[in-house]
């Protein structure tokens, strides 16, 4: 793997990106929306969030460039502004599947 030295900034930016993404709810509330844009109403039942708290995440997504908002009439729809967290959600979501696969067959073993 190429190591690219990275400056203190960037290397801001990157973990803001990330502290961005470790809340579980903006995490439910990212993976809703790989099928397309949603409504506030739709995100709230779809996580089971209260509307007060998935504003707020929603807000949050949207300001740091992770979530893209457009307003029709009263309502106001979310989508995913990012292309890349798709790349990055399937790169963890991979990741952590192979080394669950991989604990499983550990404990499989152990317990014959």
């Amino acid at each position: 793997m190429k190591s690219n030295a990275m400056s203190a900034e960037a290397l801001g930016l990157v973990a803001r990106r990330f502290a961005v993404l470790s809340d579980p709810l903006r995490l439910r509330l990212v993976h809703s929306l790989f099928e397309g844009e949603r409504n506030v109403t739709q995100l709230v039942e779809l996580t089971k969030g209260t509307q007060a708290n998935v504003s707020r995440h929603l807000q949050t997504l949207a300001a740091s460039g992770v979530l893209g908002r457009r307003k029709e009439g009263l309502m106001v729809y979310y989508y995913l502004q990012d292309p890349t967290i798709f790349q990055l959600c399937d790169l963890v979501c991979g990741s952590l599947g192979k080394q669950l696969a991989a604990q499983a067959e550990a404990f499989a073993g152990t317990s014959r």
